[in-house]
């Protein structure tokens, strides 16, 4: 339409500028009736069909009629009626009978138009909020919101038009449309009102009750949020779609991929083969994939000289590497991805190009405080635009972030489920390429990379944007002098580089302090135990306090250094901006810095800090991101396990069918088993034996279908159960791992348990069959792991049974029973197809067939009198092992122990079972502290209501975990102060308040600066004023520099302070709480503190005190440079404040508790994983893949659903924040624009200047307060743990004697002991004595209270009534280190700690090397110690890993002789050590030891049969003290034991023994 016709439409002038130039602006009355009336509508127009279409698709209403929209409708009705009135006072003033049939001119169109238009939009509105109220999961529209608004902007120009055209003729000229318009704009006000609620039906309040804003609320209503608190993730967010989107692109892509692959390597293939023809060397074609490569590289390498080696094996490596399908993974995520990629990028756009926008509105706001001919209102115009640009910029800027970290948590759940189901198919060649820590960090660290990267990836192409329009506005401001600046900053990034490198050196010198540091501390909590029973803790913490030193040296290196990069960054704005404006102003002496140029520039400079300091950052992880890259695409374009080589076909009529199979490991390796052919009938009990290494477990491994296969086939009927050699435990309940994902039944689990021999262990274990079962069996025994192992497989009910050893981690009593009640002839499974390997000679008669195996092939098969008599490869078999098995199984007792038929009488009959389950028990405390950390453990998980007992101890430990929710103590604060030192710390705030103050100094004098503009308008401007100007601008921005680095380097200083003795007295309490709390807490939260909390403190509190001090600062300055402009901006920071105050604090809790739940929820993802891999075999045998990838999917959902509120609480607090900003923004210019007349513009260029950056410090201010508090809970963990309390004294005011104990008299008056006070006594009541030199033995069933005994010797457990006095002396009056270091233990397991020989024998160094050796000679260990190369200085590895069993047990010993004090406690050693050791051990004991009171606590009776007297214990009493023969007549506690053990007559056995010693000698 023309400006013509559209004249004629309203009746009126359509525009005008005189309109505009005037102290009062008004819009034409035609723009208001046609543009204002066309825009709203138009809007409703586009948008009505996306609504109307749900009434067309959806017949009935699936809502009930609530009151909000009936209130919407009948609103919208009483719109439609004013319009329809309306139409009716023009039909009436043109046709009406009160018409003026004077006038010739009828109404204008529009008046006819406008209505009408109304009258359909409003019907057409009504269908829309139908629309809604029927789409399925909808509760308010935001198009009809954004109407409704933009409907109500629009009448508010005609509004003031009719009221100011009212006031100026004192009368309504138009009286009926004026009612009209005021009515409905009334209403549609209201209807904004009502469009802002959203209408949430009944049912789906308790779902809607879970948004942000409940999450955030609930916060604060005194209880901390948890995880079902969270809401549910909605379809397209959970990691089932998430995941099946990725893999169906994946899988596309990785074809291509691999197609590249194929065509290259065949090229290769081509070229080597005819390299190779011209060197006479011949590779076979299928070669040349693979391992033809490097023999024709070797071939090569024999030929060429040195150089050519180094080339070639470059050349191997490198072609090795490129030996995967590569380039997939991002073309896959930027497919899968795409739609949010491309939005989020449009919004990023958008708010780069609106936040040019602000410095040029500010130059306008400038030149108008300057030029006072504009009307004021163009400033109040100006003020509105800020406000918009900035509010815009906001939201399209919170849109993209809330886009790219979802975009990001999804990739990182899209690979996270991608690597996980690979896992599960992956082949053996591929899966040995990493470990199984090495797949668990693809999944953690790397799906994490990419994570990161993802959320800034539109950085890559938004910085170089940024930079590029910041130097092109700058030019236009400044001319060419822009590139003096422009000029420093590129010189800063090189030097940054540079430091950053160097930096880089220190961090990975300071990460080998913390690995060493944290070894050490590991393997002390490991062996605490020991280190209290020898009083070795001082050598500990002496060791560990000098790394801690040399780690504290370089950690201030690297601080001074990042100090040095924070002054250069802080004084990068100040020497930029001073080089452009000093070359500004030199270049030329027209050129005059006004206001405008100078403040533009500043808001210029601040938007290009950001890209110039990010675009080095994000290229960082770039790189490090291409490292994830290259190994996810190895690990996921990696080989398959191929499912063909086990077929399931029912035509055999075999169970198992192996047909002249050849396999092997890996493609190329060489066959492990070779031509083997098997047939096993259905329900028979095949047992395979070979002699170590012979291929038995390959062959099971074979059958599961985990072996390459050369050739053959294998084929198995039914289903298949698998028990590996070593028990795979879940984390799960006892229950959980045997049902292992089947329905329970009842009669079925208990008879499985029952046969297990797992019904003795239950009553053992605080849950039953409850009891959570720690990360790798943690709280079981070797022995119990594979029960229940065993128990998995019985209860499946499979058809086929590959059993690959069960039996030989098992007791021999145990294993008996097991294969009785199991496996045997006679067992649940004796129906079954059972293929079992064994090394147990005593099982092989019971068995239906034996297969012998000899270097990968089967030699024989045949029943066991066939295979004896043969004397072939199975008689040799029968020699080797016949040997080695038990000395005391006579003939007659492979027999199957007749006696478990028929138990004694006054024996419990599980007791034969239990009595061998302490020999297992791999846990050395007594079964009663044991329970309780079991209880202490699984009180978290357990479904069941715990007792008395329990409920105390699991509400404690859950206490103790919520005790980190609420907020940090302002005490936690002053704690870290304290520590750094009041000093540093007032000092440290001090520097830097002056710095703000030189920064606010500085660009005071930049605002003067620029008056001289003014001042000097059409005059020369004098050197010396501007080289003053210059000079002092120049040494402000330095100082400031001057004043970050001192303020760095004093922090630095201080937070060492901190780190030194936050650690030291961390370190210094732990070594002395009683060994009870090590018992009752895992190690590894322990070690967390030490790690995780004490990194916290070292690097992450210095670093976050530092950003909030400057941000607090930033925010303070910046306020009181507006209040200095505009001094009655301080009346709006009040409520400001108050409201800022609210939403930090509303958000800080929020987040915290987020972030904790993530990092909860987050840990099961990975540890679930981590048993996927090392379960690998046992999954895949049962076929429960898929049940596991379920699991899988349900762990990161839950992850999901505290990532996600995470990240919009994120959003939530930034959109809030920001308005708070733009506010300040919006009053900073609109009292400039007021105090226009009394304000130079300088000062209005700095005050708005500021403020624009304000929005982001606010933004930073909050984040750094929640990261501040996040962290400074370490602090909180860390003094927990040193406010505990301590054992007793070390060494007390009463001292023994030098040679105390000089006779080695022990006597027990009436003692009572209890491990806590809540818990029952363990000893009730000891009373004897025991002579000087006197040999006693110490024997009892699990839990009698054998070690508690000797752990009231030490006193790890103090009394609770009676006393103990060795020597005539009570024990409780001394010192600990006194009384320990005089007694002797050789304790049941040998722990040694890594470090030197002589350090485990004599960490004090009291000793000469003469004494040790000839200790070493005693203990039999001369030998072995001088044939090593560095002797005595022989590392020992963590765990003492680098000896055997024996060496360890041989080294306690030495310990034990070094120390020659009169009373020696033995803790016999378990079956660990074979029995030429044992042997060693007890004629050393006896020689040496003859004239020391001894104290044996046996396992096996054998070993005391000599002792003076035997001490049976009974339940923490005494029953039976005398001597063996003694005893064993008396036919009580002792006989039966020793029946037990197959001893007859004690003194034959005596003799046996000898004999037997003198034998194995």
């Amino acid at each position: 339409m023309t400006a013509e016709a559209l004249e004629k439409y309203c009746g009126s002038i359509f525009w005008n500028s005189s309109f505009l130039q005037r102290e009062d602006p008004d819009l034409p009355v035609c723009v208001e009736q046609t543009v204002l009336v066309w825009a709203p509508l138009g809007f409703l127009w586009l948008c009505a069909p996306w609504h109307i279409a749900v009434l067309c698709r959806n017949a009935t209403p699936t809502k009930h009629l609530s009151k909000l929209y009936l209130g919407k409708q009948i609103v919208v009705g009483l719109l439609f009626l004013t319009a329809v009135a309306g139409l009716a006072v023009t039909l009436g003033e043109d046709y009406g009978p009160t018409r003026d049939t004077t006038a010739t001119e009828k109404n204008p169109w529009v008046f006819y138009a406008n209505p009408i238009l109304f009258t359909v939009s409003w019907i057409l509105l009504m269908l829309c909020q139908e629309g809604v109220r029927r789409r399925e999961g909808a509760v308010d529209s935001a198009t009809v919101f954004l109407f409704w608004l933009i409907l109500v902007v629009c009448d508010i120009f005609p509004f003031q038009t009719l009221l100011r055209e009212a006031l100026r003729m004192g009368e309504i000229s138009d009286l009926p449309r004026f009612c009209l318009f005021y009515i409905s704009f009334g209403l549609e006000l209201i209807a904004l009102i009502l469009s802002a609620f959203a209408d949430v039906p009944r049912e789906a309040e308790d779902l809607v009750k879970k948004v942000p804003t409940y999450v955030l609320n609930n916060s604060d209503l005194g209880r901390p949020l948890v995880q079902k608190d969270m809401w549910e993730l909605s379809e397209a967010e959970s990691t089932l779609q998430i995941s099946q989107r990725f893999q169906q692109t994946m899988q596309t892509e990785l074809k291509a991929a691999r197609t590249r692959l194929q065509t290259k390597m065949r090229k290769r293939g081509e070229e080597k083969a005819s390299k190779g023809q011209g060197e006479g060397l011949q590779i076979g074609h299928q070669n040349s994939l693979g391992k033809g490569v490097s023999q024709d590289v070797l071939m090569m390498e024999e030929k060429g000289d040195k150089k050519d080696k180094k080339k070639e094996k470059k050349k191997k490596k490198k072609e090795e590497k490129e030996d995967y399908p590569e380039s997939w993974l991002i073309p896959t995520i930027a497919t899968t991805f795409k739609g949010v990629l491309w939005e989020s990028a449009f919004f990023k756009l958008v708010t780069d190009l609106l936040s040019f926008a602000s410095p040029q509105i500010l130059k306008l706001m400038i030149s108008f405080t300057t030029d006072k001919s504009i009307y004021t209102w163009t400033g109040y115009m100006y003020a509105v635009l800020l406000i918009l640009v900035a509010v815009f910029q906001s939201l399209f800027l919170q849109q993209y972030f809330q886009r790219c970290f979802v975009l990001g948590m999804k990739v990182r759940t899209a690979i996270m489920a991608a690597v996980y189901k690979k896992a599960l198919v992956v082949s053996n060649d591929a899966r040995k390429e990493s470990t199984v820590g090495e797949t668990v960090n693809l999944m953690s660290a790397d799906a994490q990379r990419f994570n990161d990267v993802v959320n800034f990836i539109h950085l890559l192409w938004s910085c170089p944007l940024q930079i590029a329009l910041a130097i092109a506005f700058l030019w236009i401001e400044l001319g060419p002098a822009v590139l003096a600046g422009l000029a420093v900053m590129v010189l800063m990034v090189p030097i940054n580089g540079l430091l950053a490198n160097m930096s880089k050196n220190v961090q990975i010198e300071n990460m080998r302090y913390k690995d060493k540091r944290m070894k050490i501390v590991n393997e002390m909590l490991n062996g605490i135990k020991i280190l209290k029973l020898y009083a070795w803790e001082p050598s500990f913490q002496n060791q560990v306090m000098g790394i801690r030193e040399q780690e504290l040296v370089v950690m201030r290196k690297f601080a001074y250094l990042s100090s040095v990069s924070t002054f250069i960054f802080s004084c990068a704005p100040a020497l930029v901006s001073l080089a452009t404006f000093a070359v500004f102003v030199a270049v030329d002496s027209e050129n005059v810095l006004d206001a405008g140029k100078a403040f533009t520039s500043i808001s210029l400079f601040n938007i290009l800090r950001f890209p110039l300091a990010f675009l080095p950052m994000l290229i960082a992880a770039m790189v490090q991101t291409s490292v994830s890259k290259t190994r996810l695409e190895k690990f996921l374009g990696g080989e398959d396990l191929d499912t063909n080589i086990v077929r399931h076909d029912p035509s055999f009529n075999t169970a198992v069918s192996v047909c002249n199979g050849t396999f092997a490991w890996e493609k190329d390796a060489e066959p492990v088993l070779k031509n083997v052919s098997l047939e096993i009938k259905p329900g028979k009990l095949v047992a395979v034996v070979g002699v170590v290494g012979s291929g038995k477990s390959s062959l099971i491994s074979a059958m599961l279908g985990e072996m390459h296969s050369a050739k053959g086939f294998i084929n198995v009927q039914g289903s298949v159960a698998f028990v590996p050699q070593q028990a795979w435990i879940q984390n799960a309940t006892l229950r959980d791992n045997i049902l292992f994902g089947c329905p329970l039944e009842d009669s079925r689990f208990q008879a499985t348990l029952e046969a297990c021999a797992l019904g003795p262990d239950l009553e053992l274990l605080p849950g039953g069959d409850q009891t959570e079962i720690g990360e790798k069996g943690i709280n079981l025994s070797g022995g119990q792991k594979q029960r229940v192992s065993l128990a998995r497989a019985a209860y499946s009910q499979a058809d086929v049974y590959l059993l690959d050893d069960p039996l030989s981690a098992v007791d021999s009593h145990v294993g008996k029973h097991l294969f009785e009640e199991v496996v045997g002839p006679k067992g649940i499974l004796k129906d079954k197809t059972r293929i079992l390997v064994t090394h147990g000679v005593s099982f092989l008669p019971y068995v239906d067939e034996i297969v012998v195996l000899k270097e990968g092939c089967v030699s024989e098969v045949g029943s066991y009198q066939s295979l004896k008599d043969s004397k072939g490869a199975f008689s040799e078999f029968l020699d080797t092992y016949a040997k080695e098995e038990d000395p005391t199984s006579d003939g007659e007792e492979v027999g199957l122990v007749p006696d478990l038929q028929d138990p004694q009488a006054d024996i419990p009959p599980e007791d034969i079972v239990s009595m061998t389950l302490k020999r297992e028990s791999s846990i050395r405390r007594s079964q009663r502290n044991r329970s309780v950390r079991l209880r202490k453990n699984s009180s978290l998980k357990k479904p069941k209501p715990p007792a008395d007992d329990e409920t105390k101890k699991g509400q404690r430990l859950i206490e103790k975990e919520t005790m980190e929710t609420g907020q940090v103590k302002f005490s936690v604060y002053l704690q870290y102060l304290r520590a750094m030192g009041w000093g540093y710390s007032t000092m440290f705030f001090l520097v830097y308040f002056i710095q703000n103050v030189a920064f606010i100094g500085q660009n005071l004098w930049l605002s003067d600066w620029t008056n001289d503009a003014e001042d000097y308008y059409n005059k020369t401007y004098p050197n010396w004023k501007r080289d003053t100007r210059i000079g002092v601008f120049g040494a402000l921005g330095v100082a400031q520099g001057l004043f970050v680095f001192m303020g760095t380097l004093l922090l630095a200083n201080g937070s060492i302070n901190a780190s030194r003795i936050l650690h030291s007295r961390l370190l210094n309490n732990i070594l002395r709480v009683p060994m009870m709390f090590f018992d009752t807490t895992p190690s590894g939260r322990v070690v967390n503190r030490f790690a995780k909390d004490i990194f916290t403190v070292d690097e992450a509190i210095p670093q976050s005190f530092r950003s909030w001090i400057m941000c607090f600062l930033g925010v303070l300055g910046t306020l009181f440079v507006i209040c200095l402009a505009t001094p009655i901006f301080t009346a709006i920071i009040i409520p400001l404040a108050v409201v800022y105050y609210f939403v930090q604090r509303f958000y800080v809790a929020s987040s915290r508790q987020l972030r904790r739940l993530d990092s909860v929820s987050r840990s099961p993802i990975y540890s679930h994983f981590g048993e996927t891999v090392s379960g690998l075999s046992v999954i895949r045998a049962y076929g429960h893949q898929d049940r596991f990838l379920k699991h899988n999917e349900k762990v990161i959902d839950e992850n999901l659903k505290s990532v996600y509120p995470w990240i919009v609480s994120n959003r939530w607090l930034a959109i809030r924040l920001e308005f708070l900003g733009n506010l300040v923004v919006f009053f900073s210019a609109l009292l400039a624009v007021i105090a226009r007349d009394s304000l130079d513009s300088g000062l209005v260029g700095l005050s708005i200047s500021y403020a624009l950056n304000v929005t982001q410090t606010l933004n930073w201010l909050v984040r750094m307060t929640s990261e501040l508090e996040t962290n400074i809970v370490a602090v909180e963990r860390v003094s927990e743990y040193t406010e505990m309390e301590n054992e007793a004294d070390w060494v007390s005011e009463i001292r023994p004697p030098e040679k105390w104990p000089e006779a080695g008299r022990l006597r027990f008056e009436n003692f009572k002991v209890r491990y806590r006070p809540e818990l029952d006594l363990v000893l009730h009541g000891i009373t004897c004595d025991i002579d000087s030199t006197e040999k006693i033995g110490i024997v009892g069933r699990t839990g009698a209270g054998k070690s508690s005994l000797t752990n009231c010797l030490f006193r790890i457990i103090e009394a609770a009534e009676g006393r103990i006095l060795i020597d005539g002396t009570d024990i409780a009056t001394l010192g600990l280190h006194d009384l320990r270091s005089r007694l002797t233990i050789i304790p049941q397991d040998p722990v040694l700690f890594s470090g030197t020989l002589r350090m485990n024998l004599d960490p004090f160094e009291t000793f000469s090397d003469e004494e040790i050796w000839r200790i070493l000679e005693l203990s039999h260990l001369k030998e072995y110690v001088g044939g090593l190369q560095e002797g005595l200085t022989h590392e020992v590895s963590e765990g003492g890993e680098n000896l055997s069993i024996g060496q360890r047990q041989l080294l306690c010993l030495a310990r034990a002789l070094l120390r020659k004090s009169r009373i020696l406690i033995l803790d016999e050693a378990t079956a660990a050590v074979d029995l030429e050791t044992d042997n060693l051990i007890q004629k050393t004991i006896r020689r040496e030891f003859s004239h020391c009171t001894v104290l044996t606590i046996a396992h096996r009776l054998h070993s005391i049969l000599d002792s003076s007297r035997v001490m049976v214990l009974d339940a923490g009493k005494i029953v039976e003290f005398d001597s063996p023969s003694t005893l064993f007549n008396k036919q009580g506690h002792f006989y039966s034991m020793a029946r037990d053990a197959g001893i007859t007559t004690v003194d034959s056995t005596a003799l046996d023994s000898t004999a037997l010693d003198s034998t194995a000698l």
